[in-house]
């Protein structure tokens, strides 16, 4: 197999998850709006053919919903040095094609990420731009270590700044389609 799929995720825990979401709605709708989201993406990427990686951002949850897939600890001290270290992590061991997904996204679908792995067989990444600014997908063919630099992360410049430093380093673009994230109490009025 040489496609891997890296799902990075907050851990469910009170108060510290969509916290935009929990100053408008509170700490444990919150919570659920999350435990709803890791539920969705759980279920989309099961039937992906694909190593499956979660990687947590506090501490592994060896008894979650996760279980069955490979488990990793984020290792960084911003979003971008975490996303780096998960790529270089799962590249060195032996995976051709990977893609990292967050867990906010809820119009994400079998077929996006799908279309993602395909894209690497001819395109040295792939990226799925968000409307909020930023990417609910990535993936590339080999570490691209200045990707993740120089980014104004948790911006609506996130996606521009990485675009603009994958096509300075000439590597090819796939596009995927523009998605929701869900940040805001409207977004949730979108999918409920």
């Amino acid at each position: 197999m040489n496609d891997a799929l890296i799902i990075f995720v907050r851990n469910p825990v009170l108060g510290k998850v969509k916290t935009r979401l929990a100053a408008t709605m509170g700490d444990e709708k919150a919570l659920g709006v999350y435990q709803l989201l890791l539920a969705h993406t759980k279920s989309l990427t099961e039937k992906i053919a694909a190593k499956k990686f979660v990687f947590y951002a506090d501490f592994i949850n060896h008894n979650d919903l996760w279980n069955g897939y490979n488990k990793e600890l984020q290792q960084g001290n911003d979003l971008g040095e975490r996303m780096e270290n998960a790529f270089e992590t799962v590249i060195a061991l032996g995976f051709k094609n990977v893609c990292i997904i967050g867990s906010d996204c809820y119009e994400l679908s079998t077929t996006i990420i799908a279309d993602a792995f395909k894209s690497l067989d001819v395109f040295a990444t792939s990226i799925g731009p968000a409307t909020d600014g930023g990417y609910y997908l990535l993936g590339m063919q080999a570490p691209m270590k200045n990707i993740f630099h120089h980014i104004n992360w948790s911006t609506e410049k996130v996606f521009t700044q990485t675009k603009k430093l994958i096509e300075q380093q000439h590597y090819s673009l796939h596009l995927l389609p523009a998605l929701n994230d869900l940040d805001e109490e409207e977004d949730i009025n979108f999918i409920f």
